[in-house]
């Protein structure tokens, strides 16, 4: 009977441990993914602004190819 309870007893410790060592990496996880995602969110916003960007010179370009065309008696 006691042995049954010391068997018991590390049983339970060595399942508290794993528990334990769950823990820390579910939590080491989770920032991970707080980290990743703010990567994400700021690299959303990078190329929104580079979207923007290009838009900015593509009209741009169009409107110096308007003006700088050669006149039709050339």
């Amino acid at each position: 009977m006691v042995r049954l309870m010391e068997n018991n007893e590390e049983a339970i410790l060595e399942l508290q441990t794993k528990l334990s060592f769950q823990e820390d990496l579910l939590e080491n996880l989770n920032q991970v993914i707080i980290d990743q995602q703010g990567q994400i969110a700021k690299l959303e916003r990078t190329v929104e602004s580079m979207i923007g960007q290009m838009q900015s010179i593509q009209s741009s370009m169009q409107d110096n190819g308007q003006q700088q065309e050669i006149p039709p008696h050339y």
